[in-house]
């Protein structure tokens, strides 16, 4: 009897889970399309005049608007729950879209959150209001930019510059849109954000595989 029970244990538990597992990938690991091909923005320059584009890169995209230094806690929020987390991957990148006149509040921000973390991987570049304006709008979103030509709320870009979020049914059948995470709240950013770009992730890791394993074949 205890022969089998260890039998068991050893062969058909890890099978069982492994099946378990595996039926949850197709279910929880495609985070929805917002909005399709975002505009690219590689013409907008950093302080030190470097470009960034959207393409093949996951890309979390802010707005912070011409408050930086007041926001400086939405930025530390998205630091300690995302960006902490998901720097370490080489196609990653966070992206903040600036009005000018602000590069001095900028660099107050990127040295003191430099001091608890690498900031390798996090940009400000810089447009005119007016610019930024009419580039968010592209993105067809319900929420707007706030007088500051700022929000709170964060987005996902994939690596074909697609806007990704929640946008269907949840796993209690229940109807749900977010376009957007609010630094505002790190609960937001734990709980929802956080999962959500482990999906995007999850999905590039796959297709990795599978493409690892279509060159074998």
């Amino acid at each position: 009897m205890k022969k089998n029970i260890v039998l068991f244990v050893l062969f058909v538990l890890p099978i069982v889970a492994y099946l378990f597992f595996a039926s949850g990938v197709h279910n929880f690991t495609h985070l929805p399309t917002v909005t399709p091909t975002v505009p690219d923005l590689k013409n907008w320059k950093s302080i030190k005049g470097d470009t960034f584009s959207l393409n093949n890169k996951i890309t979390i995209l802010v707005f912070p608007g011409n408050e930086v230094l007041k926001n400086k806690g939405n930025a530390f929020n998205l630091n300690q729950k995302i960006y902490e987390k998901v720097m370490g991957f080489s196609d990653f990148q966070l992206i903040c879209v600036t009005p000018f006149g602000m590069e001095e509040q900028t660099t107050i921000v990127h040295e003191d959150l430099s001091r608890i973390s690498d900031m390798s991987r996090w940009h400000y570049i810089f447009a005119t209001p007016d610019e930024i304006k009419n580039y968010y709008q592209q993105f067809n979103l319900i929420g707007q930019l706030g007088a500051d030509f700022g929000t709170p709320n964060v987005f996902i870009i994939d690596k074909e510059r697609n806007l990704r979020g929640r946008k269907g049914k949840d796993k209690k059948g229940n109807t749900e849109y977010k376009e957007g995470y609010n630094t505002i709240s790190a609960a937001d950013l734990h709980n929802e954000m956080g999962d959500d770009i482990k999906i995007i992730l999850a999905e590039y890791r796959l297709a990795l595989k599978k493409n690892s394993a279509d060159r074998i074949k």
